[in-house]
């Protein structure tokens, strides 16, 4: 399918001047990688129609005159609100979302065919004001090695911006209610084990400078910034798997769209190992917290109130009232 870009000298990172025609090739580059990851998944779209720092929102919903040869499928918020969202069915629906002004891609984490089961558990290391990359970097270190202790195998990339996302394949197995579950106990251990640097607090007000583990970002119909997407920033700052043994010396602002395609030349796909992985472990992990009387923790704000959630209050709310 050949998709016709509109406009492709106009100039969308005003760092160095790239526009959306090499945003296109940028896409065409990373091919692979990118569809191996974000292929028959549904996408959100984040447009930026003038470029990165311009007029930009958020579109579950694809236009009413998408094209007929353009795969969609329904996705349903917690309130039962129904979208038809753009299906990463191959190269040319990325071609033709970023022909509508998509820089880069949010990733729901189920396929389009079976939306009834997750298969990856994203884990969020979000850094606190305060907390600069190298905490978050010791906080990926500390949470891949919790989770080799557990016998899964983690990935990591970084977010196009300050944080870093670790990843883990899963089996078709579990809901999203589930793979949230295993995400707070996950980040509960981590705070456990090191609490001076890690928490795994939902209220801001209690994290201090501390690297927050976003375990809400595993809350069902949550999307992640996808791997191998361009971030609307005016350098262009990709969010790149890397390597392991790339973390040491990584900077994440060095990795962009006019940077990663050599890298993907010389180096190939990190992540083309990842493997679908148990999350018993952690599901284990989950039920000993609540058995030994822990609640659930907080949930954001648009969902109904869950079963064992505690008062969604800030706790500085709480004592006033």
């Amino acid at each position: 399918m050949n998709v016709e870009v509109s406009h492709p000298d106009k100039v969308y990172f005003s760092e160095r001047g790239e526009t959306k025609g090499d945003l296109v090739r940028y896409y065409e580059s990373v091919a692979g990688p990118l569809l191996a990851r974000l292929g028959g998944r549904p996408l959100l779209l984040e447009r930026y129609p003038q470029g990165a720092g311009g007029k930009s929102w958020f579109q579950k919903r694809v236009p009413a005159n998408t094209p007929s040869w353009v795969r969609t499928t329904v996705v349903s918020t917690p309130n039962g609100t129904r979208s038809d969202a753009l299906v990463a069915a191959d190269l040319a629906h990325i071609v033709w979302a970023v022909n509508l002004g998509c820089i880069g891609f949010h990733v729901w984490p189920f396929h389009a065919d079976t939306p009834e089961v997750t298969d990856e558990l994203r884990v969020d290391l979000d850094p606190s004001p305060g907390v600069g990359f190298p905490q978050v970097r010791e906080a990926a270190v500390r949470t891949r090695e919790l989770l080799a202790e557990l016998g899964i195998e983690a990935h990591v990339k970084t977010t196009g911006s300050r944080g870093l996302h670790v990843y883990v394949g899963l089996e078709p197995r579990w809901d999203s209610y589930q793979v949230r579950a295993a995400a707070v106990a996950l980040a509960r251990e981590l705070e456990r084990r090191y609490p001076e640097s890690i928490t795994a607090q939902w209220w801001k007000e209690e994290r201090g400078s501390r690297v927050f583990v976003d375990f809400n970002q595993n809350a069902p119909h949550k999307t992640v910034f996808g791997a191998w997407c361009v971030r609307p920033r005016p350098g262009g700052q990709v969010s790149t798997p890397i390597g392991w043994d790339e973390l040491a010396d990584v900077d994440p602002a060095e990795l962009t769209l006019a940077t990663v395609p050599a890298r993907v030349a010389e180096r190939g796909d990190p992540w083309a190992d990842m493997r679908p992985q148990s999350l018993d472990p952690l599901l284990e992990m989950s039920r000993r917290d609540l058995e030994s009387g822990l609640m659930d923790a907080p949930w954001p704000p648009v969902y109904p109130k869950m079963p064992n959630e505690p008062p969604r209050v800030a706790p500085s709310r709480a004592k006033k009232s």
